[in-house]
């Protein structure tokens, strides 16, 4: 494995910040100044001497068009219209026709932490419809549906918020899950946004703006 892989995946810092450290003289591979494309092989030392990562967090309001993940050609993801640093990356997905809260961080231990199944993170969205929604239906998404797949979702907390409007809190986090859980009614999503996740909540913050975290924030969100 290359050594700016290696230390990016032990979350020591990016693959490009690992290149300049290591352009500085401050990575050693078994007490050795290392070089540049080295190769990491099982049973190495690797350290890395003057040099503290600096953690970042942040709440982030994802406007709609833009990808979470891996943009494909013509798409911009988050990291292209933000400027928080190439090792800022956001924690799971929403997906691009969606908008809201998504946490950023460049901390991998609180990435694992939250997109762990069994922490069963809870997560509001504030969701509109192309026509009302009847109770019999509400009930039903309450209960869980078969969604296109063949899964059936968990049971969910659902309110009403207006006739084609209702807030939904889910603990899981399949793939464009609720607008699936809505086709499986015959119902189209028109609007999607995320307003919360664990304790931290979209509340004022614009589209395309910010709010810095603290770490213990973060870990309030696991408790």
């Amino acid at each position: 494995m290359r050594i700016n892989k290696y230390l990016a995946d032990q979350d020591i810092c990016s693959r490009r910040e690992a290149d300049r450290l290591i352009q500085e003289g401050k990575v050693f591979v078994n007490g050795i100044v290392a070089e540049l494309g080295v190769d990491i092989k099982e049973g190495d030392k690797v350290e890395v001497i003057g040099y503290e990562k600096q953690y970042k967090y942040y709440a982030y309001h994802k406007p709609v068009g833009i990808v979470s993940h891996s943009p494909q050609e013509g798409e911009k993801s988050i990291q292209d219209i933000t400027d928080f640093g190439d090792d800022v990356f956001p924690v799971g997905r929403l997906d691009k026709d969606s908008r809201g809260l998504i946490i950023l961080t460049n901390d991998g231990r609180i990435t694992k932490k939250l997109l762990e199944p069994k922490v069963q993170m809870e997560k509001d969205y504030i969701v509109t419809l192309n026509r009302p929604i009847s109770q019999a239906d509400i009930e039903k998404l309450r209960e869980g549906v078969k969604i296109d797949t063949g899964y059936h979702t968990k049971p969910c907390r659902i309110k009403r918020m207006s006739n084609d409007t209702i807030k939904i809190t889910l603990t899981e986090g399949k793939n464009r899950q609720i607008r699936r859980m809505a086709r499986a009614l015959r119902y189209n999503v028109l609007d999607l946004l995320r307003i919360r996740i664990g304790h931290i909540e979209l509340n004022d913050i614009p589209e395309g703006g910010y709010r810095k975290l603290s770490e213990q924030k973060l870990l309030e969100v696991l408790s």
